[in-house]
């Protein structure tokens, strides 16, 4: 469900084959199959049946405007919904009613009998259970790893050969910090997993060493550059270029055809002993930045600082609080979230979302 993440066709068919035969299971289950809409009904024998089928449906299969974008706009709510779920379950934490909106909400956009004022209530209310699982994965987070505290992060490297992970799986980042202990790798955060380093029970490891890299967009070069391994976790991937493809590792929801995948076993547990054994053939990563930043203002160190956000906001030094959620893309035109954040006063407060 997220984008730039997995580039595996054979993974995809295998996941339609998968929903396939599970939902011919419900379906024999059910006493009544009357009213079930087309998509409940569907069926496919071969990939050839699935890239026909392909062609018949999709976002433009909606002809009205208003009720195509409302479609829209709660499906890709359900896709971030969805990965969150997924990051909080990886760690134990399930919420029923969730799942259950989930469901019915998707079944929804797929019912021609749904009016647009329905629709409308039906974002709406995507968007209050998509608070309910930012609560939950926070949650689970927190009471996995503790509170991210205010954390001073390298931005250069060591003498060390390295691992690069990337992407936002917590349980991925500490399963591989584990097995890593005392071989001599050090680990490098990059991109979405730089918030990493924030939290208590992940950044007690002596061999998480600091963060590589910038945007995702500079994947070619500074992967190229970073000179050993690089581990997946979620989006984004850029098509990787020969001369580190041999290197790039997927995980989860990610993938690539051409590079190794590694899977979990019925218990979670992912066996990370072909990366680790090549980063101790690879050179150190080729310093690309000197440094550290400074981040881990989460909500609960914000309020630990209440009083003096308090005071500022009195005196007049806080005038306002922005809340920011996204990111820019590779191209100028797509700076929109740099622009505007350089664009705001001294005296604002940005937080981030998501």
């Amino acid at each position: 469900t997220i984008t730039n993440a997995n580039f595996d066709k054979e993974v995809f068919y295998g996941r339609v084959k998968e929903t396939l035969r599970l939902k011919e299971e419900l379906l024999a289950k059910l006493n009544n199959k009357e009213n079930l809409s087309g998509a409940a009904l569907y069926t496919a024998e071969t990939r050839e049946d699935m890239e026909v089928k392909a062609e018949t449906v999709g976002v433009l299969a909606t002809e009205n405007e208003d009720i195509r974008s409302l479609r829209e706009l709660i499906t890709y709510g359900l896709k971030g919904l969805s990965a969150y779920m997924k990051h909080a379950n990886a760690l134990g934490y399930e919420d029923e009613n969730i799942c259950a909106f989930m469901q019915k909400a998707l079944s929804l956009t797929a019912d021609n009998n749904v009016t647009i004022d329905e629709y409308i209530a039906l974002t709406l209310e995507t968007g209050k259970v998509g608070v309910d699982g930012m609560a939950l994965l926070d949650k689970a987070n927190t009471e996995s790893y503790g509170n991210p505290e205010v954390t001073k992060v390298n931005i250069g490297v060591g003498t060390n050969p390295g691992i690069l992970i990337s992407g936002h799986d917590l349980k991925d980042l500490e399963q591989l910090l584990v097995q890593t202990e005392g071989t001599g790798v050090d680990i490098y955060t990059h991109s979405e997993m730089l918030p990493a380093h924030y939290y208590p029970q992940l950044k007690k490891y002596s061999h998480l060493v600091g963060n590589y890299g910038n945007a995702w967009w500079k994947q070619p070069e500074e992967f190229e550059s970073f000179n050993g391994p690089i581990l997946m976790t979620t989006n984004c991937i850029v098509p990787p270029k020969d001369s580190y493809k041999g290197r790039l590792y997927t995980t989860g929801a990610s993938g690539y055809e051409g590079c190794t995948h590694i899977s979990a076993d019925e218990n979670g547990k992912k066996d990370f002993s072909a990366i680790i054994e090549q980063a101790k053939k690879c050179a150190a990563p080729t310093q690309i930045e000197e440094g550290e930043i400074v981040g881990g203002f989460a909500h609960n160190q914000v309020l630990a600082l209440a009083d003096k956000v308090v005071d500022a906001v009195k005196t007049g030094a806080i005038k306002k609080f922005f809340v920011m959620a996204g990111c820019d893309g590779r191209q100028k035109s797509r700076s929109y979230y740099t622009d505007f954040a350089a664009a705001l006063p001294k005296d604002t407060v940005i937080l981030t979302a998501g």
